[in-house]
């Protein structure tokens, strides 16, 4: 074997070893134990196989008060669907909106806590309960006509109830009604009587 080739095995020899070396560094937790997430979930998150670009990304949102039980939930259903976690800063805005952990759960598992999050949170501060906040999230999952967040609070500002309000939305009421909603509250419409137009798609 000439020299040039033994120069040869040697480097890559090196570099082997020096990519051994790097895939067995261990993964810093420090910030997870910062957040708060307790020794034993942080074992857990371990086990889920975290990478070192999810560990801010449950910081996130377990320093915006998401529960340490809900965090490791989270990061399974995304592990699940073979995506890395990385909606930190989504769910802290809807946990700082009051949305709650049982409903960003289920966003998460229609997997609707990407850009369609922002809507749901402004929904939140519009005073739209989880329940109205689920029901859009369902349409836009399944890609069917719905009332959008923007047409909702204009609606709730009409003085329309809550209830009026999911039963649209279940109807699956598409957005194109709203001013038509509206014309009709101007006029002295009923919930009842709305509800009774509106039987939805």
């Amino acid at each position: 074997m000439s020299r040039w080739c033994s120069l040869l095995y040697f480097a890559a020899g090196l570099s082997l070893i020096a990519a051994g070396c790097n895939h067995i560094q261990p993964l810093d937790t420090k910030p997870l134990d910062a957040a708060g997430v307790g020794y034993a979930s942080i074992k857990k998150l371990e086990a889920l196989k975290i990478t070192s670009e999810e560990v801010p990304e449950i910081s996130k949102m377990r320093s915006a008060g998401f529960s340490d039980e809900a965090c490791v939930s989270i990061v399974e259903i995304y592990h699940q669907r073979g995506q890395p976690f990385a909606a930190g800063e989504a769910l802290a805005g809807l946990v700082k909106a009051s949305v709650g952990e049982n409903t960003i759960l289920e966003l998460a598992r229609m997997d609707q806590l990407g850009i369609g999050a922002g809507e749901f949170q402004v929904m939140r501060l519009a005073g739209l309960s989880d329940a109205i906040i689920l029901e859009t999230a369902k349409h836009e999952a399944a890609g069917t006509p719905s009332l959008s967040g923007l047409s909702l609070g204009k609606l709730k500002n009409s003085g329309l109830r809550e209830s009026t309000l999911l039963e649209l939305e279940q109807r699956g009421v598409p957005d194109s009604a709203t001013d038509q909603i509206l014309a009709m509250r101007r006029h002295r419409a009923t919930d009842k009587e709305i509800l009774r137009k509106f039987t939805g798609t």
